[in-house]
C-alpha cells in the first residue's frame, strides 16, 4: 500500500511530458496506476474478509508519534475499490472527452491522478494527523481541477469558493483532531476507536470534526459549493463530486459513527442536517433545467441521505449505509459521465433543448435508466437493496421509540419521493421526445454517435449496479465486519430479533411498501412539476449570497483594521513595538523576586575605546540633518560590534557583521537616492521629549534584561557542548558554521525563509507590473563585440564599437558605455574588472573553508553579493545584467530547494531530517579528502544570500534607475 501511494506521488510528475507527446491517449497510461491499486485491493479481499487486516507503517515523525500507516479494514477496502476503480474508468473516459484538446491537458492529467493518490492515502491511513494532511491536499487539488477552465470567471469563482469552504471546515476539523489526539494520547485511528474516549473535550472535538466532514460532503449549510463546482469538466464532476472527494466527509462520518454516534452532540447534528440537506437538494433538483445541475443538487440530496444512514450508528444502518455508499458511487458517476457524452456531442445540457435522444442512442439511454433505477431504488439494483435495508433499520428504531430514528425515517421517506421525482425528470429531460408550448411535437435533436470508447465507462458503472444487486448476499458477508462494530440498536430501543442482512428480496415487509410508496408518489411529483417554472428563489437570499456577503464583510473589516493599525508612519510602528517591549519586559523584571548581577567593567581594553565611540555616534545621529549622514553614523554602531567580536574571539561573527553592515549601507544608499537629501520641516521629529523618554526606557530595559538574563543562569548552557558536537557530529572545527548548517539547521531553514520573504517584499514594493529579468536581455542591444566577447571597446564619434584600427578609450565593462559620461569613472571600471573574479573566488573559498575556518555560506554569499554591488556601481544596471544574467528568484528558489532537500532526503533513509553524512578518502596527489553533506546545505545558504543581494540591487538599484530614466524621458530630458 505504501508502494502504491509512493507511485501516486511520482507518476503524476511524468504525465505532462507524456501528454505533450501522445496527447489525450496519455490518460490510458494514467489509468494503469489506479487499476494497479484496484487489483491490489482485490487481491487482498480474502485477507480483509477473514479479519486479517493488512497493515503497513513507516515512522515519519517519531517525536510526535506520527506514522505513515496504512490499514485496510472493510470500510477502507470498499473506499479503496471505489476510489481506484471509478478513478481508472474516469481516466479512460478522459481520453475521449478531451480528444483534440491540448491546452493545460498535461497539468490536468497530473492533478487528476495526484488527486486519486491523495484520496487513496486518505481512506487507508490509520493516522488521524496524516488524514488531515491528505484532506487538505484533496482540497488544493480539487481547486485546481474545478478551475481547469481558468479563463472563465465562473470557473475561477467556483474553484475559489470550493477551496475556501472546504479549507475552512478543514481548519476547524484540525482543531478537533488535535483535541481528540491529545485526549486519547495517540493519533492512531484504530486505537482511538478501540479505546472510545468520552467526556466534554471529546464531545467538542467530535463537533469540530463533523464541521470538517459536513463541509467536505456539501451538507447544509455548506451545500452551496457543490452545484457551483459543476463549472469543472464533467470527468471531474463524476469523480470528485460523485465518487471521491465528497465521499471523504462521508467516509469520516462512517469511520467514527459506530463508536461515537451515542455521543450527545452526534445525532442531533448528523441527522438534522442530513435530513434537511436531502430535502433541500431534492427540491432544488426539480427546479433545474441543466442536466448537470439536476445531478449536482441530486448529489447534495444523496449525500444528505448517506450522512443520515451511515451517521446513525447502529449495526443495521451501518450495513445498509455501506451498500448505499457503493451504489451512489456507481450510479451517480455513471450519470455524470452520460451528461458529459451529451454535452460533448451536442454542446448543450439544457433539457428544454433536447428531444428524441433516447431513440437515437438506445444503449446510452438503457444504461442511464438502469443507473436512475438504482438511484430511485428499483429491483434488482444495489440501490434497491441499500434503500430497503436503510428503511428497515430506521423503521425498527422509530418503532422502538428513538426520536432521531423517527426523524431519520420520515426524512428519508420524503427525500426518496423527491429522488424519484428528479430521477425521472433527468431521464425525461435527457432522452424523451418532448412537446413545445403549443402542444406540437418538438423535432428530434440530431445525435452524432460518439465513439464506443466514450461509452465504456458509464456502461460499466451502470452495469455494476445490477451486478452488485444480484451479489447482495456476498456483499452482506463482506460488509458485516464493519457493521458489527456498531451497537445493534440505540440505548433504550429493543434489539431486533434477527440481525439484518443484505438481500435482493426480503419478502413483502413494511420497508418494501414504504419504498414502493415513495416511488409512486415520486412519479406523481414528476408529472406535476415537469413543466414547472418556479421563481428562481423562494427566500430573499440564497446560501451563495450569504457566502458572498460574508466575504464582503471580511474584506471591509480588513480595510478598517488596516486603516486603523497601518497608519503609514514608520515612527508609529517602531514606537508601538518599543512600548510593548518595555511594558512586557519591565513587567517580567519587576515580577522577579531575586535579581542577580555579575558585572565586569570590561573584558578587553578595546571595549573602553569602542563603546564610547558607538555611544557618541548614536547621539550625533540624533542631531543629523542629512539622511545619509544619519545612516553612516548609525552604521558606526555596527562597525563597533565588528571590533568587539574580533577582539572577543569571534572572527566568524566579525566577518559576517562587517559584510552585513556594508550591504546594509549600500541598500540605504540606493534608497536615499530617490528622496531629498536633507530632512525637511515636515520630517522633523515630533514629541522629542516623549521620544527621548521612550529611547531611554528601551535602552535601560534592554541593559537590565542582558544583566539579569546572563546572571540568572543556574544550569550549564547547552552551547558548552557545541565544540565537541561540532567535531563529532558535524565533522567541522568552525563551531559557528557547523551550528548553523547542522546542529541548529532548522533555525537556519527558518532564516532562509525570512530572507526570501524579505527579498520578495522589497521587490513587490518597487516593481509595478512584473519582475521579469529584462537586464540581461537588454545587454543584447549593445554592440556585437560587447555582448558576444570580452574584446575591449573604444568610443568613437559613431558610438561605442569594438576596438579596431582607430584609437580611443578602452571600455572595461560592457555596461559602462550605457552610463552617462559625467557619471563614468575609468579607474573604477578597471579596478572592478580586475577584482571581480578574484572576489568571486574568495567567496567560494569562504563557502567551502567555512566548515573548519572562518567563513561559510552566509559570509561567502555576502562577499559574492559585494562583487555584484561593485559591478553595479561601476557600470550601472546594464552591467549588473551582464554580471548576473539570471533572475534573482531562480537563485532564491534553487538555494531554498537545496536546503529543503538536505532536510528531506535523510528521512527516506530512516534518519532524522537534516542528518548529515560524512565521507573521507585518500586521493592520490590530493591526499586526505573529507566531505560532509551539510556543505550542500551551506551551498543553499550561499545561493539564497546571493539571490537576496541581487534582488535588492535589481529592485532598489536597477528598477529605480529605470523608473527615473522613464520619468526624465517623459519630462523631455534626453538620456544618453
Amino acid at each position: 500500500m505504501l508502494l502504491v501511494l509512493g507511485a501516486f506521488a511520482v507518476v503524476p510528475i511524468l504525465l505532462p511530458w507524456l501528454v505533450a507527446r501522445i496527447g489525450a491517449r496519455a490518460f490510458y497510461v494514467a489509468a494503469i496506476l489506479p487499476i494497479a491499486g484496484f487489483v491490489y485491493a482485490a487481491v487482498l479481499t480474502p485477507q480483509v474478509l477473514a479479519g486479517d487486516i493488512p497493515f503497513e507503517t513507516y515512522a515519519w515523525i517519531p517525536p510526535l508519534g506520527i506514522d505513515l500507516s496504512m490499514r485496510m479494514d472493510t470500510l477502507s477496502w470498499l473506499m479503496t475499490l471505489v476510489v481506484t476503480g471509478v478513478g481508472a474508468l474516469v481516466m479512460i473516459y478522459c481520453r475521449w472527452y478531451f480528444r483534440g484538446k491540448k491546452e493545460n491537458l498535461g497539468q490536468f492529467a497530473a492533478v487528476l491522478l495526484a488527486f486519486a493518490g491523495a484520496m487513496y492515502g486518505l481512506v487507508l491511513t490509520d493516522d488521524l494527523v496524516v488524514l488531515v494532511m491528505f484532506w487538505e491536499v484533496t482540497s488544493v487539488l480539487s481547486y485546481l481541477l474545478i478551475g481547469y477552465y481558468n479563463k472563465r470567471a465562473a470557473s475561477r469563482r467556483a474553484a475559489l469558493q470550493a477551496l475556501l469552504v472546504t479549507t475552512l471546515g478543514g481548519l476547524v476539523m484540525l482543531i478537533g483532531v488535535v483535541l481528540l489526539v491529545v485526549d486519547a494520547g495517540t493519533s492512531s485511528i484504530s486505537t482511538i476507536l478501540a479505546e472510545a474516549p468520552s467526556g466534554p473535550i471529546v464531545d467538542a472535538a467530535l463537533v469540530m470534526i463533523l464541521v470538517g466532514a459536513l463541509s467536505k460532503s456539501a451538507i447544509f449549510p455548506f451545500h452551496f459549493w457543490l452545484p457551483g463546482a459543476m463549472a469543472a469538466p464533467t470527468p471531474v464532476s463524476a469523480y470528485l463530486h460523485a465518487a471521491a472527494m465528497v465521499k471523504a466527509g462521508i467516509y469520516l462520518i462512517a469511520r467514527f459513527a459506530p463508536v461515537f454516534a451515542i455521543a450527545p452532540p452526534w445525532r442531533p447534528i448528523v441527522i438534522a442536517l442530513g435530513v434537511f440537506t436531502m430535502l433541500l437538494g431534492g427540491f432544488q433538483a426539480l427546479r433545474e433545467t441543466d442536466l448537470k445541475r439536476v445531478l449536482a443538487f441530486g448529489t447534495v440530496s444523496q449525500l444528505g441521505l448517506l450522512t443520515v444512514v451511515l451517521g446513525y450508528g447502529t449495526r443495521d444502518a451501518a450495513l445498509a449505509g455501506l451498500a448505499l455508499l457503493l451504489s451512489h458511487a456507481l450510479f451517480k458517476s455513471a450519470l455524470f459521465l452520460v451528461v458529459g457524452v451529451i454535452d460533448r456531442q451536442l454542446s448543450t445540457r439544457d433539457l428544454t433543448e433536447l428531444s428524441g435522444v433516447g431513440r437515437q442512442a438506445p444503449v446510452m439511454a438503457t444504461f442511464s435508466i438502469i443507473a436512475v433505477a438504482s438511484m430511485i431504488g428499483i429491483i434488482p439494483t444495489i440501490g434497491f437493496v441499500a434503500k430497503e435495508g436503510a428503511l428497515a433499520a430506521l423503521l425498527h428504531e422509530a418503532l422502538g421509540g428513538a426520536v432521531w430514528g423517527m426523524v431519520a425515517l420520515v426524512g428519508i421517506a420524503l427525500g426518496s419521493v423527491l429522488t424519484a421525482g428528479y430521477g425521472i425528470r433527468f431521464l425525461w429531460g435527457a432522452f424523451s421526445t418532448k412537446r413545445a408550448a403549443n402542444g406540437d411535437r418538438m423535432p428530434d435533436t440530431e445525435w452524432p454517435d460518439p465513439p464506443i470508447g466514450f461509452l465504456v465507462a458509464p456502461i460499466v458503472l451502470s452495469g455494476l449496479t445490477v451486478i452488485a444487486g444480484v451479489a447482495a448476499p456476498w456483499l452482506d458477508k463482506a460488509f458485516a465486519p464493519y457493521a458489527d462494530q456498531a451497537p445493534v440498536s440505540t440505548p433504550g430501543v429493543p434489539a431486533p430479533e434477527h440481525p439484518a442482512h443484505l438481500a435482493l428480496w426480503h419478502g413483502l415487509e413494511p420497508a418494501l411498501w414504504i419504498s414502493l410508496a415513495t416511488i409512486a408518489i415520486g412519479v406523481v411529483v414528476f408529472w406535476a412539476t415537469r413543466g414547472w417554472r418556479p421563481a428562481k428563489r423562494l427566500l430573499p437570499f440564497t446560501a451563495a449570497e450569504v457566502y458572498n456577503g460574508a466575504l464582503r464583510v471580511i474584506a471591509r473589516l480588513s480595510v478598517v483594521t488596516t486603516s486603523l493599525t497601518q497608519r503609514g508612519s514608520l515612527p508609529v510602528y517602531v514606537g508601538t513595538i518599543f512600548v510593548v517591549f518595555v511594558a512586557a519586559e519591565a513587567t517580567a523584571l519587576l515580577a522577579s523576586e531575586d535579581w542577580q548581577a555579575k558585572l565586569d567593567a570590561y573584558q578587553t581594553p578595546t571595549q573602553l575605546l569602542v563603546a564610547p565611540a558607538m555611544i557618541a555616534a548614536g547621539l550625533i545621529a540624533i542631531r543629523a540633518r542629512k539622511r545619509y549622514t544619519g545612516v553612516v553614523l548609525v552604521s558606526v554602531t555596527g562597525l563597533g560590534m565588528v571590533l568587539l567580536f574580533a577582539t572577543s574571539g569571534a572572527p566568524d561573527l566579525a566577518l559576517t557583521q562587517i559584510l552585513v553592515e556594508t550591504v546594509t549601507l549600500v541598500a540605504f544608499a540606493l534608497v536615499l537616492r530617490r528622496i531629498p537629501s536633507r530632512l525637511g520641516e515636515h520630517n522633523a521629529s515630533v514629541w522629542p521629549v516623549a521620544r527621548a523618554v521612550l529611547g531611554a526606557a528601551v535602552g535601560i530595559t534592554m541593559a537590565l534584561v542582558a544583566i539579569v538574563a546572563t546572571s540568572a543562569r543556574v544550569e550549564k548552557p547547552i552551547s558548552d557542548a557545541f565544540p565537541d558536537l561540532a567535531y563529532k557530529l558535524g565533522h567541522g572545527k568552525n563551531v559557528v558554521n557547523v551550528a548553523l548548517v547542522d546542529l541548529r539547521g532548522w533555525d537556519t531553514m527558518g532564516e532562509l525563509s525570512v530572507l526570501i520573504l524579505a527579498a520578495t517584499g522589497v521587490a513587490s514594493l518597487v516593481f509595478v507590473t512584473h519582475r521579469a529579468d529584462t537586464l540581461s536581455r537588454a545587454i543584447s542591444s549593445l554592440p556585437t563585440g560587447a555582448t558576444r566577447t570580452r574584446r575591449p571597446l573604444v568610443e568613437t564619434a559613431e558610438g561605442v564599437q569594438p576596438r579596431g584600427a582607430g584609437g580611443g578609450r578602452m571600455a572595461w565593462l560592457v555596461g559602462g558605455q550605457r552610463v552617462r559620461p559625467e557619471n563614468r569613472s575609468i579607474m573604477l571600471e578597471v579596478i572592478v574588472r580586475i577584482l571581480f573574479h578574484t572576489i568571486i573566488i574568495v567567496s567560494l573559498y569562504l563557502l567551502f573553508a567555512g566548515h573548519n575556518l572562518p567563513g561559510g555560506g552566509f559570509a561567502g554569499g555576502l562577499v559574492a553579493g559585494m562583487a555584484l554591488v561593485m559591478r553595479y556601481i561601476a557600470g550601472g544596471r546594464y552591467e549588473l545584467g551582464a554580471a548576473a544574467p539570471t533572475d534573482a528568484g531562480r537563485l532564491l528558489g534553487t538555494g531554498m530547494t537545496i536546503a529543503v532537500a538536505c532536510a528531506i532526503v535523510p528521512v527516506f533513509f530512516g534518519d532524522q531530517p537534516l542528518t548529515s553524512y560524512f565521507w573521507e578518502w585518500n586521493v592520490p596527489l590530493l591526499g586526505h579528502v573529507e566531505f560532509v553533506t551539510s556543505t550542500l546545505f551551506d551551498i543553499g545558504v550561499y545561493l539564497v544570500v546571493i539571490g537576496l543581494v541581487l534582488d535588492v540591487l535589481r529592485s532598489l538599484g536597477a528598477e529605480v534607475d529605470r523608473q527615473a530614466q522613464e520619468a526624465r524621458e517623459q519630462e523631455g530630458v534626453t538620456v544618453p
